[in-house]
């Protein structure tokens, strides 16, 4: 492949990475079928990677790309006797659609992704599902790297995406925008699949590195799509103003070997103050005009700790406050958690080792390292070495990085030297 032809394909592949959420949601949109849309958007690039080094990039790539895949669908359809009906009905709505299309942008692609969005995020379909399938057909990464996403092999992961398809198609879960009155209830489950994408990138669940920076910034990516097309909705301001205040942290929570670097050690200096400048513009929409949602009480939460120039100067007050509201919206043990460590800050490691203890018997905390990484750290302020020695150990088994190994495995040799 000579130089001209590489630098064509990088940028038919650029172009295709960006755009191919919108093109596969036209197409799922046009056509109701989404195996029938991913064959004929590969097809289209597939020819785009033809044509395009011969004939140039075209001024309107997304459109040049829906009008191949369409033809090349129903070029399909009409091989297929079984679809010969299907085809006129799809022939008719798509009259009806085009009359009333959505507003495309200036490459003429329609952005029908919202409706991509509340089908992979559908609560009929199982949690862990509806991450993999929003990596896979909005922020289009290819099986393999979805797999990767999720530390599974590449034909598990392949299984996984089959069995969704086929739960859409068999729930006959329909590819639309919930109603008004709906979206309420419907939300949530899409920004959950976009948070949780966020946290398995911040916070690596188990493997050799503590975050994923591609996951994370997918997230984002992700969240900025959806604030664009729910411009309205203040829990996805919020959902974007939290990854942002939280990830602006990213570069100070490793150290120069690749160790865990906690809040109160990190240098601040390191985090990125455009991010957090925008984070806390998006957490005034999230809490002006109303009940705020969990999302946004969460970024206010985190916009207090981005302001701080410490961890002493940290408002611990307002924090308890903002945990105190979190816990009545979303009542679990892992807020409740968190707000025991923010009352310890604030009252002291008496105060909050009382409440941990409290929560001992919670079978969301079992297994959850922070709980008695947290149980730990007070037990240590408090000069009981041999009980936080033991939550510790505890912690340490839980724990799924290894850069959060070696980070207990040092606190414990602080109170116990014969683990050092």
């Amino acid at each position: 492949m000579d130089e001209r032809a590489a630098g064509t394909r990088s940028s038919v592949e650029a172009v295709f990475r960006e755009e191919h959420g919108r093109l596969l949601a036209a197409l799922v949109h046009r056509f109701g079928d989404l195996d029938l849309a991913e064959d004929v958007a590969s097809e289209a690039i597939e020819a785009a990677l033809l044509h395009w080094p011969v004939d140039g990039v075209p001024s309107r790539p997304g459109a040049w790309l829906l009008t191949t895949a369409r033809r090349r669908a129903v070029d399909r359809l009409r091989r297929d006797q079984a679809y010969a009906a299907r085809l006129a009905l799809i022939a008719a709505e798509a009259e009806r659609a085009d009359a009333a299309a959505p507003v495309s942008d200036d490459d003429g692609l329609p952005d029908e992704r919202l409706r991509l969005f509340f089908t992979c995020a559908h609560p009929a379909l199982p949690a862990a599902d509806r991450g993999a399938l929003t990596l896979r057909y909005l922020a289009g990464l290819t099986t393999p790297e979805v797999a990767r996403a999720y530390l599974v092999p590449t034909a598990t992961m392949a299984q996984r995406l089959v069995r969704a398809k086929r739960k859409i198609s068999e729930a006959r879960i329909p590819f639309r925008v919930p109603e008004p009155a709906e979206l309420p209830g419907r939300l949530p489950g899409v920004l959950q699949a976009v948070y949780s994408i966020f946290t398995e990138g911040y916070a690596a669940s188990s493997g050799p590195r503590l975050q994923r920076l591609d996951l994370a910034e997918e997230a984002i990516r992700l969240a900025r799509i959806l604030r664009g097309l729910l411009p309205t909705q203040r829990e996805v301001a919020g959902l974007l103003g939290l990854m942002l205040l939280v990830h602006a942290r990213w570069d100070a929570r490793i150290g120069a070997d690749g160790e865990l670097v906690l809040l109160d050690a990190q240098d601040r200096t390191r985090w990125d103050r455009d991010m957090i400048n925008e984070g806390r513009s998006l957490v005034l929409v999230a809490l002006t005009g109303g009940t705020p949602g969990p999302y946004g009480v969460q970024a206010a939460i985190a916009a207090l700790h981005d302001e701080a120039a410490d961890e002493a100067s940290t408002d611990w007050p307002q924090v308890v406050a903002l945990y105190d509201v979190l816990l009545a919206l979303t009542p679990s043990p892992v807020v409740a958690l968190n707000r025991a460590v923010a009352v310890a800050m604030r009252d002291g490691p008496e105060a909050g080792l009382a409440l941990l203890d409290e929560l001992a018997g919670e079978a969301q905390l079992r297994g959850y390292h922070p709980y008695p990484a947290a149980r730990a750290g007070l037990l240590h302020r408090l000069g009981r070495h041999a009980e936080a020695a033991a939550a510790y150990r505890e912690a340490l088994d839980l724990a799924g990085t290894e850069p959060e190994r070696e980070h207990l495995r040092g606190r414990l040799a602080a109170v116990d030297p014969t683990n050092g």
